[in-house]
């Protein structure tokens, strides 16, 4: 067995599992691997529990580069609703009939590119933002009025862009601290009609890209020299 582990390791997160969920499980499989009690594994940017994709991990004295990778941009491939809202932005939450409108495709694409550059947005109330030393996601639960100031984001831009009413995808590449839901709903809005995020997939942090990353499933399996094979430098 090692006595250590250092690196950056790519996990293709799956739905349902939070991000410290699998920090948790890497931080077991390391323990086992390498008999370090309290083994440093973190993450550089949280993915909701329902959104999949690229979550990067730092492990061992790579803990310190936390600050770094965590202000890197980031791509997503996005899906949204029209016609409705969510209370959590996205499809867990409970829905609200806002319109029926149809908008056409030029309204649509013309409503999205109208975000793109420097913009200010509210974090959503089930955010993992701290008010007053608390989650305001667990305040947001709770039933208690969470009041988030606005910051400014850039949206880098928005390709790919697919519409079939009520569903548009698109892919969005953005600055650190952009909330892909608040965008989402601020989109609804302009349009009129309403709109949360029912599909989100992370594909980009900065220069790691997910084409690159293993499962927590695959790295589940693994031994230490195999887990060494994925850790970046």
């Amino acid at each position: 067995m090692l006595a250590y582990m250092d690196g950056i390791l790519l996990v293709d997160k799956p739905s349902g599992w939070s991000s410290f969920d699998v920090v948790a499980k890497v931080r077991t499989i390391i323990r086992r691997e390498t008999g370090v009690k309290k083994p440093k594994v973190g993450h550089t940017g949280t993915l909701d529990p329902l959104a999949t994709g690229l979550l990067v991990l730092v492990v061992g004295k790579y803990t310190k580069r936390v600050p770094e990778l965590s202000k890197a941009d980031k791509t997503y491939e996005v899906t949204m609703k029209l016609g409705e809202t969510s209370t959590t932005g996205d499809e867990e939450g409970g829905k609200t009939s806002v319109s029926s409108a149809q908008p056409s495709k030029e309204d649509a694409m013309r409503a999205l590119q109208a975000f793109v550059g420097d913009i200010e947005q509210i974090p959503p109330a089930y955010s993992a933002i701290k008010v007053n030393g608390q989650r305001a996601y667990k305040l947001a639960r709770a039933g208690k009025e969470v009041k988030l100031e606005p910051r400014k984001v850039t949206i880098y831009g928005i390709t790919n862009i697919e519409y079939a009413y009520p569903v548009v995808k698109f892919t969005a590449k953005v600055s650190s601290g952009t909330y892909i839901r608040t965008l989402v709903e601020d989109i609804g809005k302009s349009l009129g009609t309403g709109a949360y995020m029912s599909g989100l997939c992370r594909t980009q942090v900065g220069m790691y890209e997910l084409s690159d990353p293993k499962t927590v499933y695959d790295i589940g399996t693994l031994h230490t020299q195999a887990i060494e094979s994925f850790l970046y430098s």
